[in-house]
């Protein structure tokens, strides 16, 4: 009776070590799981930085191909442009903000800041459009010459990526209101906010050779 009883006792104890070796696994895969995921989420930045800087080339090659059309120089407005610069280096700033609300576990402030980021994101696409509708209106569109071809593809990729991170921010936010703050919400915010600071540098760009270099 005693030898039954040590026997299926140690099976009980087996099966809670098995338990745990299985817990353990299932951590491990879902970390590595994790890990492969930003991984990919790098060689995506990689082949951005090979598409922009594809773009920027090509832009550099045409920035003298007007056609007799319309220059930059007399339609493009830059004051309009430092306040789009402006409130999209602020939006970097403040996704920042929402990442250091993530690490302390502050879910409500980690989803205040990221609205107040996209609510930037979303004015920065507005004057962009904005000044999209003005220039057209001005004769200057992709058909006119190969300079502003190469002007609203690079500008236009960057606001369509942009874009794409609003709606990527918006899908997060209502994530985090739901799930609260997780690994896997701690990843994709962590992923956002690096998306986020990526598009600001290729603002800066875009800002010094786009728009200063083409008006002066």
């Amino acid at each position: 009776m005693a030898h039954a009883i040590s026997k299926t006792a140690g099976a009980h104890g087996g099966g809670d070590q098995g338990g745990h070796h299985d817990e353990h696994h299932g951590h491990h895969d879902h970390h590595d799981q994790e890990s492969m995921k930003m991984f990919g989420f790098w060689l995506f930045l990689i082949t951005d930085v090979i598409l922009f800087g594809t773009l920027f080339a090509t832009f550099v090659v045409l920035r003298f191909n007007t056609a007799a059309g319309p220059t930059p120089g007399e339609l493009i407005e830059l004051n309009g442009i430092i306040i789009s610069t402006f409130i999209l280096l602020t939006s970097s700033f403040t996704s920042g903000i929402a990442v250091l609300e993530m690490n302390r576990g502050n879910k409500r402030g980690l989803i205040l800041w990221l609205a107040i980021t996209a609510l930037l994101g979303a004015s920065f696409i507005a004057l962009e459009v904005t000044e999209f509708i003005h220039l057209v209106h001005e004769g200057a569109n992709i058909g006119t010459s190969a300079y502003w071809s190469a002007f609203f593809t690079l500008v236009g990729t960057h606001g369509l990526h942009v874009s794409v991170g609003l709606v990527w921010m918006v899908a997060l936010m209502l994530q985090l209101s739901r799930r609260g703050i997780t690994p896997v919400t701690k990843r994709k915010v962590s992923i956002i906010s690096l998306y986020w600071h990526f598009l600001d540098v290729v603002w800066i760009f875009v800002f010094t050779i786009v728009y200063l270099m083409g008006v002066m």
